[in-house]
């Protein structure tokens, strides 16, 4: 046979459903002369025979079985790098594919210029509602070759082992393998092989297509989405102190600060996002294992945080875990804590005390969003429902609370709106809010969805209500938070099944899903999208500009 190109090594375990579909992506490829090596860790489903089956019908395909089990992804790697026969290699997960020209694209960056690796775009397709975006799209926005990653630090964040072509003389020159009995074995890999490039290629276009199951059932999630399981922190923790050893080690200490950056801005806070939903004893062992890596941290990294997220780090070092999960449900949305306390100076700290160490004075001085004097559209308060209770037909009644910590609001009752939108018209559902105590207001809504305008086609979808106020001409609209559990509750309205749920991931907003039935949903939502379909709507653009 004759020497391919290039190697692409698909892993496999108990995946016999999705493995044709990953093999059939590198089969299409239009670079042909290749080699496909499906490196099976020791499945025990249908796996094998489906193996066997890809590679008599492609002499390009190998079929190697591991006689045992690793756990892992770096031994069915690492093996088939034994028997890899190409110059160049790449790698990819059952359960994810390669565009079509994606070792076309990679293999011409190599031989353009003399390079360690090259890699592209990842595009990332969710596959509980097929949206797709792509994965650190700054990063991979323009076509360029770098010598070494110091020229962009920001490429750690870049961690991936499969969006990457690697020269097989590189990874051989520096006898760079996956490390074994570890999950995590991209992180180092990766920055292992980062530092290690003289010089590598960065193309802008995607080079493979990763599918993610963001809310998989615990026993089907992959190993990144196992963020419930201690024992995956603890692993996140140990890969980070590898990568930290080596680039001491390895003369890259420089690196320090961005790799630390990463890990916060990244790991730690894909963690945070959870924290609403972990019980006392998770959230306890969760701080044991990670306030002694933060202590090693170099301070800088802290420093390029934005301010919310530096608060949730800080409450769990400061073991002040209940606030902790408080602050964590309003990252990204600019969610105000429930309380804010000043000291001598005027400067403003979250929650009901001031903080005792320098450090966490420093962490938790929230006084830069200024909470008291940002324009009212962009305030920062924090509304939550207190209760839920069912009321007639597919009628809910609420009591909201609304903390607004900074004092915005004028003392007296406050006009307030709930908002929802199933369509292009919004349902609005005026109340009113009344002080309870300085800088907390309660009210009541009743959210009738029978009566939220819904288009002719239907709709078939997940909205979660807004809270709306207004002053002196001004509004502002926020999220609103609800219990984290509560009993859902399902009724029908025209046309409709409507389900009303705890949001179960994220801020934890109230939420609502309209599934179409009966007519609506066998015929006119067909029918609608037939008519809205691109070609139709450009045919009846130029009709109607002929018309004119």
């Amino acid at each position: 046979m004759s020497t391919p190109d290039v190697t692409v090594t698909v892993i496999v375990h108990n995946d016999a459903e999705r493995l044709t579909r990953a093999v059939d992506s590198v089969r299409r490829q239009t670079h042909a002369n290749l080699e496909i090596i499906i490196s099976d860790d020791h499945s025990t489903d249908a796996t094998p025979a489906v193996a066997q089956r890809l590679a008599a019908q492609d002499p390009r395909v190998r079929h190697l079985r591991l006689e045992r089990n690793s756990g892992g992804c770096s031994v069915p790697r690492n093996r088939a790098l034994q028997i890899a026969r190409a110059p160049f290699l790449m790698f990819l997960d059952s359960d994810d594919e390669l565009p079509g020209n994606a070792v076309e694209l990679l293999l011409a960056a190599h031989r353009e210029h003399e390079i360690d690796f090259a890699m592209g775009a990842v595009q990332r397709v969710r596959v509980d509602n097929g949206r797709r975006s792509t994965w650190m799209p700054h990063l991979v926005a323009e076509r360029r070759t770098l010598d070494g990653i110091e020229a962009d630090p920001r490429l750690l964040f870049e961690h991936l082992a499969t969006s990457k072509m690697y020269a097989r003389a590189f990874l051989d020159r520096h006898d760079l393998r996956f490390p074994e009995g570890i999950h995590y074995e991209d992180q180092l890999f990766s920055a292992q092989a980062y530092c290690l490039a003289k010089s590598f290629t960065i193309v802008p276009e995607p080079v493979y297509r990763w599918y993610v199951a963001p809310f998989a059932a615990s026993e089907a999630a992959s190993i990144s989405n196992q963020r419930h399981k201690l024992a995956n922190v603890r692993d996140r923790v140990h890969v980070q102190h590898l990568i930290d050893t080596f680039l001491a080690e390895s003369g890259h200490e420089s690196l320090r600060e961005d790799k630390d950056h990463k890990f916060l801005k990244h790991d730690f806070r894909m963690y945070a996002g959870d924290l609403p939903y972990r019980d006392d004893a998770w959230l306890t062992s969760f701080a044991d294992i990670v306030s002694p890596y933060l202590d090693t941290l170099t301070p800088g990294a802290f420093a390029r945080l934005p301010r919310a997220e530096r608060v949730v780090i800080q409450l769990i070092r400061d073991h002040r875990l209940p606030e902790a999960r408080l602050a964590a449900r309003g990252l990204g949305h600019g969610v105000a804590p429930r309380r804010v306390t000043a000291d001598a100076e005027g400067r403003t700290y979250w929650g009901d005390k001031v903080p005792e160490s320098e450090w966490s004075r420093r962490e938790l001085d929230i006084s830069d969003l200024e909470l008291d004097t940002r324009p009212f559209p962009s305030a920062q308060f924090r509304h939550e429902i207190k209760e839920i209770t069912r009321g007639p037909g597919a009628s809910i009644d609420l009591t909201i609370r609304t903390y607004d910590p900074a004092l915005r609001l004028p003392v007296g009752p406050q006009r307030a709106t709930l908002l929802i939108a199933p369509g292009g018209r919004r349902l609005r559902v005026p109340f009113r809010l009344s002080p309870v105590r300085p800088g907390v207001f309660e009210g009541h809504a009743h959210l009738d969805l029978a009566a939220a305008p819904l288009p002719l086609q239907g709709f078939a979808g997940i909205r979660h209500p807004l809270l709306r106020l207004q002053h002196q001409g001004l509004s502002h609209t926020g999220l609103l938070l609800a219990p984290l559990t509560f009993p859902t509750l399902t009724t029908r309205v025209p046309s409709h099944h409507l389900t009303v749920e705890p949001e179960g991931h994220g801020p934890g907003r109230l939420q609502v899903r309209w599934e179409p039935v009966g007519v609506t949903a066998k015929m006119i939502r067909p029918a609608v999208r037939r008519v809205a379909r691109p070609r139709v709507k450009r045919a009846a653009r130029l009709v109607a500009s002929a018309l004119k």
